[in-house]
């Protein structure tokens, strides 16, 4: 039977946002397959307990408290790899013989320390990091992070170029990642974003209101919303609602003063899928060019219109699912124009996504490329 270790950069339940559904339906996919999986976690507090779902598909969970020590910031190595370091991780991969599957270049800190050929090595990049922190400078507003996040960028630019020549292979995201790993390791693989979904939902011709919906902690979210809320207050004939658990109370009081905007939390899996399902159209702009978002596959197999700018995928397939705006005056006249159509591209997105798309192909090309022997 086939073993692999997986090392997470943090504990993937509930699977809630991009990089920890990625790793859950991994999980789950290559568990599917009869894959043996020894799951080792980074987290900030150790739980009690592991959750049914995760032990069901997993053969042993191991838990890790990242570090909590500020002077990291002043380490050469990228603070997220230098807060995840573990001697207990060791010695747990040394008990079982295994390929190991780091998930994210955040994880790779014990690389240098791992025996020479116990092990095969192979890494599931998530992010060009050094543009990601990149990015987050240019959207973050207060002056300290912004500093800490251009200080990153410029650690993981020379980090993730020594590094990724150390794998058998790295499974890339998307095909601007996959282009910039081959131009100087010539291991990448493109295996696009676990996402959960297996079909595309039947839906009524028309839906209630436009949805945006994501994690408003972070600089990028919180920039799209504010276009969003700023677009809307121009459109007051339609009503927006924005979903997250995690608003802060500046983006309540603004929200709050707009008529035909209204904040509601999402909590569970379910909700978030039955706003989808009530939505004509959803608004996804973001301002980092990162590959496919994993909220797009959310969206465009659980409801109607989905209008987005350029760096929500770097995958003309996708694009042309859905309505596109190159800048928001363009999102305005997709909203515009979204909002007097009836939805009937049911069959079109069930060709394009169930077939090239399902976890079930992801999962065994990682098998096939991994176990090939």
């Amino acid at each position: 039977m086939n073993k692999l270790h997986l090392i997470s950069f943090n504990y993937p339940y509930p699977p809630s946002y991009g990089g920890i559904i990625d790793v859950y339906y991994k999980v789950k996919a290559l568990s599917d397959l009869g894959i043996k999986i020894h799951l080792h976690c980074f987290v900030d507090q150790i739980p009690h307990k592991i959750d049914p779902e995760v032990k069901e598909m997993t053969e042993n969970v191991f838990f890790y408290q990242k570090k909590k020590n500020p002077l990291l910031y002043f380490s050469g190595t990228p603070f997220a790899v230098a807060i995840r370091d573990s001697e207990t991780l060791l010695k747990n991969l040394e008990k079982h013989k295994a390929p190991i599957l780091f998930e994210g270049l955040q994880t790779t800190h014990i690389v240098r320390f791992l025996k020479d050929n116990r092990h095969q090595l192979y890494l599931r990049h998530h992010n060009n990091e050094s543009e990601y922190y990149k990015g987050l400078s240019v959207s973050e507003k207060n002056p300290f992070k912004k500093i800490i996040y251009k200080i990153e960028s410029v650690k993981y630019s020379g980090y993730q170029k020594k590094l990724l020549k150390k794998f058998e292979a790295v499974f890339s995201l998307s095909e601007k990642e996959y282009n910039e790993v081959q131009t100087y390791s010539e291991n990448a693989h493109l295996i696009h974003i676990f996402h959960g979904n297996e079909s595309v939902k039947e839906l009524d011709q028309k839906g209630k209101y436009f949805l945006f919906h994501g994690d408003l902690t972070t600089a990028d979210n919180k920039r799209a919303l504010n276009e969003t809320i700023d677009l809307f207050k121009t459109l007051p004939q339609y009503q927006l609602v924005v979903a997250s658990d995690r608003a802060s109370e500046d983006i309540k009081r603004k929200i709050s003063t707009v008529e035909n905007i209204s904040l509601t939390p999402i909590q569970t899996t379910e909700n978030l899928y039955r706003l989808l399902e009530d939505a004509h159209a959803n608004i996804l702009i973001s301002y980092q060019n990162s590959g496919t978002k994993v909220k797009l596959f959310n969206t465009l197999y659980n409801s109607r219109f989905v209008i987005i700018n350029g760096n929500i995928t770097d995958d003309p397939v996708l694009t042309n699912l859905c309505l596109y705006g190159d800048d928001m005056s363009q999102i305005r006249q997709q909203i515009i124009s979204s909002a007097g159509k009836d939805y009937h591209d049911t069959e079109k997105r069930k060709e394009v996504l169930e077939k090239n798309h399902s976890d079930k192909t992801k999962a065994n090309e990682i098998v096939r490329i991994i176990f090939k022997n």
